[in-house]
């Protein structure tokens, strides 16, 4: 009977064993795929919209729009008029771990929105979102009635057939720059622009990207005034941190969630730094593929903390569009060399691009 057994056991696993060569096989090429996981925090219920993996995409989805005919792209996003010869960066889309995204549909936007007001208040990553969501838009209703226009540091695109404005308000670091007897000064505890802001269905707010620039020509400013306290420079990660905890009691005293919905645009990472990504001699110019994961080997950026510990703090929600991780993987996705003034931008995004993505998870969240 031992014997019957073991030889039964010997055939049944001769039998098994290209069954099992080729589950390994599968597993294998699955894994194999162009897919980039990433690890992030909940932010819905039933659904964690940043936790997921970039999957390259070859089929024939269009693109949500082209920048030869948006009206409201500025060059300076636009790699493909400035030459970029590549087109991989634009077929990875972001996919959720534990659920599907909506398909952004502009008509459905605007139908959803009608007679809304949505702005988006900060620095030129807020100008890249806010140009973004226009062409997706306009993509979608190309023969809508619009009208845009620029005045005072507020750009406005009217969807006038739906009655839908978005605006760009900007202000790169939310609390006011005042000028005084000795100069520009950047005052962390002031915000007189916010009645601007109030009355918006949606806002959607960021900072952080003016916040390390140096040189009063490059920063804007000549002093900074901590309260009584006026210097020279200071700690910027400690000055942020003020200058956030500004903006989030303006909010708290004067914004009603039941009437407008909040938002705070993560962190937009830079790729200036190959040493972040273990290529030490490299930027993002030239790149043509994304970090492969399963993470990005560099920490999160600073400033991440501090916009975790103000939202923490604040009374109101403010629903955190946690794009930092996703986006260090893009190294591929910056204007680099292909913008108008010829420079290395490893800052801003190419328009279309990463920022679309935003804006698909800024629908999901307003939708699910």
């Amino acid at each position: 009977m031992g014997y019957f057994n073991v030889h039964n056991l010997f055939f049944l696993f001769l039998f098994s064993l290209p069954l099992l060569v080729m589950s390994m096989h599968q597993v294998t090429a699955k894994s194999s795929k162009k897919v980039i996981p990433l690890k992030g925090r909940k932010q819905l219920t039933n659904c964690n919209l940043f936790s997921g993996s970039w999957v390259f995409d070859n089929s024939s989805n269009p693109l949500l729009y082209d920048s030869s005919t948006c009206p409201f792209l500025e060059p300076q996003f636009d790699c493909k008029k400035f030459g970029r010869p590549d087109t991989d960066y634009l077929k990875y889309s972001w996919k959720p771990d534990s659920c599907s995204i909506p398909r952004f549909n502009g008509e459905d936007f605007l139908n959803k929105w009608r007679g809304k007001k949505i702005m988006f208040v900060g620095d030129s990553l807020s100008l890249n979102m806010w140009e973004s969501l226009s062409c997706m838009i306009h993509a979608s209703v190309p023969n809508a009635v619009t009208s845009f226009s620029k005045r005072e540091g507020i750009a406005t695109v009217i969807f006038k057939d739906y009655g839908v404005t978005i605006q760009l308000y900007r202000t790169p670091y939310l609390v006011d720059i005042i000028k005084e007897d000795v100069g520009n000064v950047l005052t962390l505890d002031s915000i007189k622009a916010g009645n601007t802001w109030l009355n918006n269905d949606i806002l959607i707010f960021n900072s952080w990207h003016w916040w390390v620039h140096t040189g009063v020509e490059s920063q804007g400013w000549d002093y900074i005034r901590d309260g009584s306290n006026l210097v020279r420079n200071m700690d910027r990660l400690d000055a942020f941190y003020k200058g956030l905890t500004t903006w989030a009691n303006w909010v708290d005293a004067n914004v009603d969630p039941a009437k407008t919905k909040l938002f705070f645009q993560g962190i937009s990472p830079t790729h200036y730094q190959g040493g972040d990504w273990n290529e030490p001699k490299s930027t993002c110019s030239g790149e043509v593929e994304p970090v492969f994961g399963p993470t990005y080997p560099a920490p999160l950026p600073p400033p991440t903390d501090v916009v975790n510990r103000v939202l923490k703090n604040m009374k109101k929600q403010v629903y955190l569009l946690d794009i930092t991780l996703l986006s260090q993987l893009r190294k591929d996705a910056h204007p680099s060399v292909y913008t108008k003034d010829h420079g290395n931008d490893c800052s801003h995004w190419c328009l279309p691009g990463l920022p679309d993505t935003w804006n698909i998870l800024l629908n999901a969240a307003l939708i699910m």
